[in-house]
């Protein structure tokens, strides 16, 4: 078993008055991942050789987009989190769903928001929805990436119990849900699972994709290559995720949203399968059309 190590959630607090401000390493993700995706999509905008013609937007137009890739991560997130996730807890208590602080962000539905703030955007400013896709799509995994580093040091969102040798012993209700309280009980770290697979290996596919493979003038396989990676690497690591506690009760120990005599899927592998779906088809589509030749 390895033991938690002594990180910090806050990077720094600074007392203003009767309150405190803090800066938390999970808003740090948040701000590094959009402000490194804005710089790598502006990058790859001005880059000729990726297209093959003009771009399809411009640096202006980039920068605007930022804004609505904002709202939709965390107007999204959130929502989301409320409604698949706790929305009884959050219909009878509907001012908490304010309380963005004390946590809950779901991805599915923050990746429901960019969606719906891209298909706006593209519309707003007449630009190709799919080849914004590619451009978002390529640039999420380190989101990702960073995004569960943070959970990580936040102590969320862990495993299972393991007696695996990189079992971590979470502390706080991790600690608290183990079966046994004469024993430290070691978890999976499924969070570095996601940031693995998710970020590292799947961010890797698709920027080599659109940087060398050319993908980029094939519209909608980057993004259909990121839905469909995403969807399959969430769906296996739920299966050592410890699920959410609302979904846990005598008869169902494995936290299944959905189940029949004991077998079933959890929430995160029932949002997961729409986007397998969804990523199949587009990489489908993008490989029966022509390749465009670059000019």
């Amino acid at each position: 078993m390895i033991p938690f190590p002594n990180i910090s959630p806050e990077i720094v607090s600074i007392p203003i008055g009767d309150m405190t401000f803090a800066l938390r390493w999970y808003a740090l993700a948040y701000i590094v991942g959009l402000l490194l995706g804005w710089r790598l999509i502006t990058r790859a905008v001005a880059t000729p050789r990726l297209w093959s013609g003009p771009a399809p937007l411009t640096g202006e137009q980039v920068e605007r987009l930022l804004t609505w890739i904002i709202l939709g991560v965390m107007l999204g997130g959130r929502l989301g989190y409320v409604l698949f996730y706790q929305p009884g807890q959050y219909l009878s208590n509907p001012a908490d769903i304010l309380k963005v602080w004390e946590g809950g962000m779901s991805f599915h539905g923050g990746f429901l928001g960019v969606v719906l703030a891209g298909l706006w955007f593209a519309r707003r400013e007449g630009i190709a929805p799919l080849s914004l896709g590619d451009l978002m799509a390529m640039v999420a995994p380190i989101g990702l990436f960073l995004g569960r580093i943070a959970n990580f040091i936040n102590a969320e969102l862990w495993g299972r119990p393991t007696d695996l040798p990189w079992g971590v012993i979470f502390p706080g209700q991790a600690a608290q849900a183990c079966a046994t309280a004469t024993q430290a009980c070691a978890r999976h770290p499924s969070q570095l699972y996601e940031a693995a697979l998710e970020g590292l290996i799947l961010g890797a596919v698709v920027l080599w994709m659109s940087w060398r493979g050319g993908a980029l003038r094939r519209p909608g396989l980057v993004m259909g290559t990121f839905l469909a990676g995403y969807g399959l690497a969430r769906f296996l690591v739920e299966f050592v995720r410890q699920p959410d506690a609302q979904f846990v009760s005598p008869g169902n120990p494995l936290g299944l949203a959905f189940h029949i005599s004991g077998y079933g899927l959890t929430m995160g592998q029932i949002l997961s399968l729409p986007m397998i779906a969804a990523g199949l088809w587009f990489i489908a589509r993008a490989r029966r059309a022509p390749l465009a030749v670059a000019a």
